[in-house]
């Protein structure tokens, strides 16, 4: 059973008319205002899964700053997931940084989603402050048994657009106030996961935090599928697309690149998905 855990849908309204909406969030146009940078709703979505034999996706809109908007999204993808239950695993997606996010994610979490995510940040921030943003979303969801997953990238390499300005630190002190809540970290965990091998601290903080591929073919070589899994063991590796950004074939090609055993594809592409998030084939 294959499990994509990190996907994200648009309504119609925002698809057909991504420019009107540039000017409400300046973070959406650097990420979509190339008209190349596809957008999918959630048909397009379940058309993917069909070709490439996705059982099921978590999936998630849009971190806006503005409240209403961010609302309408998440109720898109409720209902979306609930009108394909139970293909679709909806994520209540808030910005950190809008005052009302805490509200919206008690909101979206009562009202039926598997967790938070994907909870970003993409502009410079007053590191201290956005913590204590994160922890009251991620109290929030703790209390109602979800999964959180969360924006991370890696701090040297290339620039593009959504590459967030903050440390592996940053990263790391968002585990800790995570601690005891499963917590995914996109892509790669921005190589946290490298961490793993510090011989104090390191290891039991991070206990409870999985690593997604989301992008990994155009920011890793494919070897990070057997290095990474000898450092944080095959459990903690999840299957995530970042779709519609890449297809799922992309990720499957890399590990058999990458010499990986059946066995570890399995655990990747949706077993620890399916025990994480409580599936069953």
């Amino acid at each position: 059973m294959l499990i994509d855990v990190h996907t994200h849908i648009f309504p119609r309204e925002i698809i057909e008319n991504r420019q009107w909406f540039f000017s409400e969030d300046p973070v959406f146009k650097s990420l979509y205002g190339n008209p190349k940078a596809t957008l999918a709703t959630a048909e397009t979505l379940l058309a993917s899964m069909d070709e490439n034999g996705i059982a099921h996706s978590v999936t998630f809109g849009f971190p806006w700053r503005n409240h209403e908007l961010a609302a309408r999204h998440n109720d898109y993808v409720l209902e979306s997931a609930a009108k394909y239950a139970p293909r679709l695993l909806p994520l209540g997606c808030v910005n950190p940084l809008s005052r009302k996010s805490a509200e919206e994610a008690e909101r979206v979490l009562q009202a039926g989603a598997r967790g938070l995510g994907e909870i970003a940040v993409y502009e410079h921030s007053d590191e201290d402050q956005l913590l204590s943003r994160y922890k009251d979303l991620f109290l929030c969801c703790r209390a109602h048994g979800g999964v959180l997953l969360v924006h991370a990238n890696e701090p040297v390499g290339h620039l593009y657009p959504g590459k967030a300005p903050f440390d592996l630190k940053f990263y790391y002190d968002l585990a800790r106030l995570a601690a005891g809540t499963p917590l995914v970290m996109a892509h790669w965990g921005g190589g946290l996961c490298f961490f793993e091998l510090l011989k104090k601290e390191a290891k039991e903080l991070l206990a409870n935090v999985y690593y997604d591929t989301a992008a990994s073919p155009f920011l890793y070589r494919p070897e990070i599928y057997p290095l990474a899994m000898r450092i944080v063991g095959r459990q903690k590796v999840l299957f995530g697309s970042d779709y519609p950004l890449l297809s799922p074939q992309r990720y499957f090609d890399e590990m058999q690149q990458a010499g990986l055993q059946r066995e570890d594809v399995e655990a990747i592409g949706g077993l620890n998905a399916a025990r994480l998030f409580g599936l069953t084939a």
